[in-house]
């Protein structure tokens, strides 16, 4: 066997990078897998405001601190898209598109990715003006018309929420029909602010000074264009979890969220969850890390239980 890892993390953002300052501290021997820069969904964020004890932090440079410091206590990395997760016995296989790792437990922390517009420059304007965090920028747009796309539940409760900062928001919608429940629409319908444009569909951002100034949209049925004049975009056309890796084992709810317990737990011993992966109710940072400090001192806990249960 290959080199055998006391703790495997899947997924080097917040929650992952927390996991593994905290497993190497406890001695672990350890080791981080990401299939794209370190940060997650930091490094796609242009400011951050809430992350306590900090009054505002690029989030490129939050996720380098991050992973700076998880690197210096010791935790490996390497790059690579985990396809699947197998436990045998007491190990488990981590298998990447080039490789194969062994691990004693797994935490899981490989996050959701949003549905996408597919619009011209959409990665490119992601945190200057494309956002898909209320939450996390609307501050930004204090007394500026914003956007929200999507009909659901995210949509609109995001919309309602950045009314506390933009002066006017508009729900775009390409159908007439909404995927929320009635009390979400009638708190969006209530508020004064929110005006809504359905049977309408993203075609191009426009763009001044490098950042978001417009929306270019179009009928649905007739292909009529028109223009809003907004500062930002807000997304919230769905997400997908990923764990896809893990879609044999039965860890999942029907929307393949991970289950978990308040300990981070799956239904298999040694598998942890942490951050957006897992089903929850707020997906922020501060929340990321909460659940990556308390995957890693659990792991650590089941190591412990593993190490008795062979001496014995």
């Amino acid at each position: 066997m290959d080199t055998l890892y006391d703790i495997i993390i899947v997924g080097a953002g917040p929650a992952g990078m927390t996991a593994g300052v905290y497993a190497a501290r406890a001695g672990l021997k350890t080791l981080m897998l990401e299939p794209e820069a370190p940060g997650g969904k930091l490094v796609k964020t242009y400011i951050i405001e809430n992350w306590p004890g900090i009054k505002n932090v690029m989030g490129v440079d939050l996720a380098m601190s991050m992973f700076d410091h998880a690197s210096h206590l010791g935790v490996e990395y390497q790059y690579g898209m985990v396809e699947d997760i197998i436990k045998e016995d007491d190990t488990f296989e981590v298998v990447t598109q080039d490789n194969v790792y062994f691990s004693k437990s797994v935490i899981l922390a490989s996050g959701t990715v949003e549905n996408r517009l597919g619009l011209e420059n959409e990665e490119q304007y992601v945190g200057k003006g494309v956002s898909f965090c209320a939450v996390c920028d609307g501050a930004f747009y204090r007394d500026e018309v914003v956007s929200v796309i999507g009909g659901g539940n995210s949509a609109l409760e995001e919309a309602v929420y950045l009314t506390q900062f933009a002066k006017h928001v508009y729900i775009i919608m390409r159908r007439d029909v909404f995927r929320a429940d009635q009390m979400a629409v009638d708190i969006a319908y209530a508020n004064p602010k929110i005006e809504f444009i359905f049977n309408h569909k993203p075609q191009a951002y426009l763009l001044e000074d490098n950042k978001i100034s417009g929306l270019e949209i179009a009928h649905s049925h007739t292909g009529e264009k028109q223009t809003v004049q907004v500062k930002a975009v807000f997304q919230y056309i769905g997400a997908n979890p990923a764990t896809a890796m893990v879609s044999k084992l039965n860890v999942t709810d029907t929307e393949g969220y991970l289950l978990v317990n308040d300990m981070m737990e799956t239904q298999i011993p040694g598998l942890f969850g942490a951050g957006d992966v897992n089903q929850k109710g707020l997906r922020q940072i501060v929340t990321a890390t909460s659940d990556g400090a308390v995957a890693a001192q659990q792991a650590f806990q089941y190591l412990q239980e593993l190490k008795l249960k062979k001496k014995a």
